[in-house]
């Protein structure tokens, strides 16, 4: 017997990241040595302070549904969050806590877009925007950038992208996969030619703010483009910062009509997100911060040694990034010599002759490049780099 599944399913890819992790795994479990630069997850462990609160929570009994956009004690932390790092002024109805930033951006997504809408995605882009608009109904517009514009979008790219289907843009600073981020001035820049097309939503997806150290503060947008303000989505969380993945908490603020948009699909799918975590997440915005200072300081070591490395592979280019903890090298002289046709085989050569994983960079709309993650040990980087090296030069 077979079943068939809806029409939209065939334009919907499993996430590449996963699937990279769900190979690394299995090999793994067949006794490969295998190295996995794929997944985009903090090799730290969530600091104590914030286990803590979420041990005393359980011990509180705070384990029953809370309201479906989070609890006021989050959300007020999160006021509090952006008025301090931000300086960005919400009520509570303009926030929103999901079970992850991924959902927010999904339950944005379907809550704005409709069949025959466009979404302007600058590319390298995140893996799963793409999708999210199609799941929607509506149709990415995907603005290319490369290594030689440092993998950022110029005005006049988004200018020439904008038509009267246009509902959204995103964009994402720092970048997943690229580590570039934009400056204030930059912001602004691109904020000059949305302001003149009023029906477009912006979403500044700054879950990677405080993994930064380029030269230029970070800069969310809202806060670049206050004229702008009524228009932008900032979604956030604390899953990257505070090592805090696998406890699904994010949150977006942004206009109340959106916000409680956004609310319904929740109250549809998911409803709240968990209560613990909940919990876990208010010691997190409101405690000590020494903890991302220093997870950050690792990442920005890392990242120092990893682009070295990387430059120094025969026919690799890997441009520094000024935050998050990915590169994404050019491979397009490696691929010639080891005469390739796509980042797809190298990846495919690198896991199989090499015993080391990552993502290929056409997942991320970056054919020619691939995608690393460094949230790994030093050791480990040193022997994946010298293992990519060994295969390039055989």
């Amino acid at each position: 017997m077979s079943l068939s599944v809806s029409k939209r399913m065939a334009a919907i890819k499993p996430s590449p990241t996963a699937a990279v992790l769900a190979l690394a795994t299995e090999l793994r479990a067949a006794g490969r040595d295998i190295i996995s630069l794929g997944a985009g997850e903090p090799d730290f462990d969530t600091p104590q302070h914030i286990k803590d609160a979420a041990q005393k929570a359980i011990r509180d009994g705070k384990t029953k549904y809370t309201p479906i956009d989070g609890t006021a004690e989050l959300k007020a932390a999160i006021q509090q969050k952006f008025l301090r790092e931000n300086q960005l002024e919400y009520a509570a109805s303009q926030i929103i806590v999901s079970s992850g930033a991924k959902q927010c951006l999904f339950n944005l997504c379907m809550g704005l877009l409709s069949p025959g809408d466009e979404a302007i995605i600058p590319a390298p882009y995140w893996v799963s925007y793409p999708d999210m608009v199609k799941l929607a109904g509506a149709e990415p517009v995907i603005v290319e950038s490369g290594i030689d514009a440092d993998f950022k979008i110029t005005p006049e790219q988004l200018a020439s992208s904008i038509s009267d289907r246009t509902r959204l843009f995103i964009l994402n600073s720092p970048s997943n996969p690229t580590g570039a981020s934009y400056s204030a001035a930059e912001l602004q820049e691109l904020g000059a030619i949305l302001s003149d097309h009023p029906d477009i939503v912006i979403v500044a997806d700054d879950i990677y703010e405080h993994i930064h150290w380029g030269d230029d503060p970070f800069c969310s947008f809202a806060a670049a483009c206050p004229d702008l303000y009524d228009r932008v989505v900032t979604t956030n969380g604390v899953s990257k910062a505070y090592a805090m993945t696998g406890w699904r908490i994010g949150y977006a603020a942004g206009p109340a009509e959106l916000i409680t948009a956004m609310k319904t699909v929740q109250s549809q799918s998911t409803s709240n997100p968990c209560s613990i975590s909940q919990a876990a997440a208010v010691a997190a915005l409101s405690g000590d911060q020494a903890c991302v200072k220093q997870m950050t300081a690792a990442y920005k070591e890392r990242h120092d040694y990893v682009v070295h490395a990387l430059n120094s592979i025969d026919g690799f280019e890997c441009r520094p990034g000024e935050g998050t903890f990915y590169a994404l090298p050019r491979i397009v002289g490696a691929l010639d010599r080891m005469h390739l046709a796509a980042d797809t085989d190298f990846v495919t050569a690198l896991i199989n002759d090499a015993d080391v994983a990552c993502v290929p960079g056409s997942a991320f709309g970056a054919p020619g490049y691939i995608r690393l993650s460094f949230a790994c040990s030093m050791e480990m980087l040193e022997e994946a780099t010298n293992r990519m090296k060994r295969l390039v030069s055989t």
